[in-house]
């Protein structure tokens, strides 16, 4: 079943398929059905919906989601958990964690909405992000959320003008930018001095007098969140709760009111083989940081839990030999999965058919159809021969795949899928081209044009 570890481009082997398999809980690979999400065979789902197709392990999410609560449990740590939307917003993703007792993290009106279709109430939702709207405010207010997060002084003002019209209090944290570099991609990190994101930290004791003076605003807590997929251990999170906890002591000191502290996210995933932090280690970052105050804490995962419960399935166009290169273009492009041609990110690629998975491998790009050198899911990586029409598999798609998914190059949006035990259902229809042109218009001056 494995895969050579010498057809590689990289200085260390990757990991082979057995390996890939093994280190994730919700998949299994027989000789009879191939690979296999929980109980369902993925081939089974592609004769069924087509591909491609996003496909999710509710048995996933589920485990994950309680060994991060089981975690914060043995810290001994009074914590909430809201799970960041923008990592995989489908309603069924947010049902299943809904029902584990996650609140919702949301950075815009339709993650706000979406949350509330799911079934998680206003009271487990927190609002992020550095340029919420009148209108999301609004919406914010009327459905009575349990924590707005600002991020600058100008938002303070502008909540605590809209809150007092609308003779409403707003629940608000100050979100503060600890300056800690979290060592991970430029583009996802967040808790930097030169970041967009929060308050500098030396001015947050002025500015949580300020919210506590203003009308309309009740003041809660202080928050941080220094970046996405932070694998580097937990130093950077020690550092930062660190400080939010000195923070937190001045603020008490002058007599200001506190009723908790909210951790963000963060808490990277391996999608090769490399080391990463475990929920354990978090909790006992908050603990080391925090522990002592007293307060309740919060945490809001996005990738962790949602990241490795997806997959994406997709058929092979065509094995294309190149004057240097074999190629394996896939019916998947960049505008379903962004995250290798966005940030160099490495998924791993399993053959689905139980034939291929231990067939002889050999070097090989994996790319899609899409008219840029930059679509390219993989290069130099060990596969067998791949007929048009074979199944693979993108490991790790749960977070950031469908919902940074495009209709580039006029492509409809693929279909998603949620298996759960035995069962799977079709949770988002596949777009259809009459869809994708459904809310064009051509202008009645052009309509008579040659």
């Amino acid at each position: 079943m494995a895969a050579p570890l010498s057809a590689t481009a990289g200085p260390e082997p990757d990991p082979d398929f057995a390996e890939l398999v093994a280190a994730r809980p919700h998949l299994s690979a027989n000789a009879f059905d191939g690979l296999t999400v929980e109980e369902v065979p993925l081939a089974r789902i592609a004769e069924a919906v087509g591909t491609p197709t996003w496909v999710y392990s509710a048995g996933a999410l589920r485990r994950r989601a309680r060994a991060l609560r089981a975690a914060l449990d043995g810290a001994g740590l009074r914590a909430s958990i809201h799970y960041a939307v923008k990592a995989n917003g489908n309603l069924a993703v947010l049902r299943v964690l809904a029902a584990e007792g996650l609140g919702a993290d949301v950075v815009s009106e339709g993650e706000l909405r979406a949350a509330r279709a799911a079934g998680v109430p206003g009271s487990a939702i927190v609002f992020s992000g550095v340029g919420k709207t009148e209108r999301e405010l609004r919406l914010a207010l009327a459905e009575d959320i349990f924590q707005i997060n600002a991020e600058s002084a100008e938002e303070l003002e502008a909540v605590s003008a809209l809150a007092a019209s609308l003779g409403r209090t707003a629940r608000v944290a100050l979100r503060v930018n600890p300056d800690v570099d979290a060592r991970t991609h430029a583009k996802i990190t967040t808790g930097r001095s030169e970041n967009k994101f929060g308050v500098p930290i030396a001015d947050a004791p002025a500015l949580y007098a300020r919210m506590a003076a203003l009308p309309g605003i009740e003041p809660v807590g202080v928050a941080v969140h220094i970046g996405s997929q932070i694998t580097a251990g937990v130093s950077a999170f020690r550092a930062a709760y660190a400080r939010l906890g000195e923070l937190v002591r001045e603020l008490r000191a002058a007599g200001l009111p506190l009723q908790r502290v909210d951790c963000g996210g963060g808490l990277g995933i391996p999608y090769r083989d490399e080391p990463a932090p475990l929920p354990e280690a978090l909790a006992g970052a908050i603990r080391h940081g925090l522990g002592d105050l007293g307060l309740p804490v919060m945490l809001e995962p996005g990738r962790w839990i949602a990241g490795p419960a997806g997959v994406l399935l997709a058929s092979v166009v065509v094995q294309k030999q190149g004057a240097a290169r074999r190629f394996v273009v896939l019916d998947a492009a960049m505008n379903d999965l962004l995250r290798p041609a966005m940030y160099e990110a490495w998924h791993g690629i399993l053959p689905v058919s139980p034939r291929a998975l231990v067939a002889p491998c050999s070097p090989a790009d994996v790319v899609g159809p899409v008219c840029e050198t930059g679509d390219t899911f993989a290069r130099g990586r060990a596969l067998p021969a791949l007929d048009p029409g074979a199944l693979v598999a993108l490991l790790d798609a749960g977070a950031y795949g469908a919902v940074m998914s495009s209709t580039y190059n006029m492509r409809p949006l693929a279909a998603e899928v949620l298996v759960d035990g035995a069962r799977f259902a079709v949770v988002r229809d596949r777009q259809d081209h009459a869809a994708l042109l459904a809310g064009m218009r051509v202008p009645h001056w052009l309509e008579d044009a040659p």
